[in-house]
């Protein structure tokens, strides 16, 4: 934007459709790529009741009152605190994700089960949640829960004297992956989820 305010300064027709344009695009890839997905994830929350015109509903007014413009408003609060926040807790996620499915699904699904409500799904778990992942990734989280609230509760999210929660919470992406990873593989081997041999289909 600071690049086409310079090149079309002299010219402010131009300017306005160029500002114009870039508007059309943030709205367009938006649009398509951020807000699909949660609109479908409220959809199928109640799909009788949240169309996935709804669910974007919803996804527009969270990302409104949110208030996202302020995370801009201090770099070092937008990193340490919003980034590194939201890693840590996706990371557990992915954690628990990668080693289920390559460790010990050895990276073999089947189809026609991940699709089969009820008790007699081969991956219903424990009436419909897998209770060791969500232990899991709860094992992940919540010891970056402390550093992460002291660096939101910091001007610019920097710890000036960091104890050790704060930084574990500096690398609360790899912490939280790490410990997740260690917390499910080992509730599945408690359960007797063995890792899959090439010879099993």
């Amino acid at each position: 934007m600071t690049l086409v305010a310079r090149l079309l300064d002299d010219l402010p027709v131009l300017l306005v459709v160029a500002m114009i344009i870039i508007v059309i695009a943030q709205i367009s890839t938006n649009m398509a790529a951020n807000v699909v997905s949660p609109s479908n994830d409220f959809s199928n929350l109640s799909p009788r009741q949240i169309s996935f015109r709804t669910g974007g509903m919803i996804t527009a007014v969270i990302g409104i009152v949110s208030f996202p413009w302020q995370l801009y408003e201090d770099a070092g609060a937008y990193i340490f605190t919003w980034l590194v926040g939201y890693g840590s807790l996706l990371a557990s996620f992915l954690a628990v994700m990668v080693f289920d499915y390559w460790l010990l699904r050895r990276g073999r699904l089947d189809l026609e089960e991940l699709y089969r409500y009820g008790p007699g799904g081969r991956y219903w778990f424990s009436n419909g949640y897998n209770w060791r992942a969500l232990v899991a990734v709860a094992a992940g989280v919540i010891p970056v829960v402390p550093g992460f609230l002291h660096a939101a509760t910091t001007e610019g999210g920097v710890i000036a004297d960091p104890d050790f929660f704060d930084q574990l919470y500096r690398y609360g992406v790899f912490a939280a992956f790490g410990l997740s990873a260690v917390t499910y593989v080992a509730l599945a081997r408690l359960r007797g989820l063995r890792p899959a041999t090439a010879a099993e289909g």
